[in-house]
Order: structure tokens, then sequence, then C-alpha cells
């Protein structure tokens, strides 16, 4: 059974940095596209990054420049680095794959940007 498990988050003021991390188990992690995903309050969950098993990076209009997905697949592993960031960046973060699988989910890691 594959297992996702989310860490890194926290309170940060604006302008500040994160670095999430996502650590897959019971899967052949190497083998998929993965994604890190937010859900801020009373909104959907949106994409906010992707990256492909060969490494190709792809991001939403909202984090381009501020935001860098990266993975390691020795160690089962996939980052998202957060700079420069807004209070509209408050959510709670998830990885899943790309796309997403609606069993992989969860339980996120909260993100909250404010001062």
């Amino acid at each position: 059974q594959v297992q996702l498990v989310e860490s890194g988050g926290g309170l940060v003021q604006p302008g500040g940095s994160l670095r999430l991390s996502c650590v897959a188990s019971g899967s052949i992690f190497s083998m998929y596209g993965m994604g890190w995903y937010r859900q801020a309050p009373g909104k959907q969950r949106e994409l906010v990054a992707a990256i492909t098993s060969g490494g190709r990076p792809n991001y939403t209009d909202s984090v381009k420049g501020r935001f860098t997905i990266s993975r390691d697949n020795a160690k089962n592993t996939v980052y998202l680095q957060m700079n420069s960031l807004k209070p509209e960046d408050t959510a709670v973060y998830y990885c899943n794959e790309q796309p997403p699988r609606n069993d992989y989910w969860g339980q996120g890691t909260q993100v909250t940007v404010s001062s």
C-alpha cells in the first residue's frame, strides 16, 4: 500500500521561505510523475507544481519564480522549496502522483503566511 507523508510546513512571515518534503513508500517512486497540491479554506484543491519521472518541472502561474519542485529518487522524496511567500499561499499542502490518485491523499502539511 502506498503512503505519502508530507512535512515541513509552519508559520512564516510574508517574504519568508519554507521547504516541504514528501516521502513515498510502497511504490516504485521513480516511475511516476509527482505533484504538490494545496487547498486553502473554502477553495478547491489545486495543483501547484509537478515534476515528471525524468525531472522536468512545471508550475502554476501564481508560484512561478518563487517555488521550486525537485525529487530525489534514491530517497523516494519530492521537495517543494517555497520562497517569497505571500499570505495567499496559506493552505494545506499535499503531495500525490500527477495525475493524482484518490486513494493516495495524505494528511498534508499546513503552511500559514502571516505577519
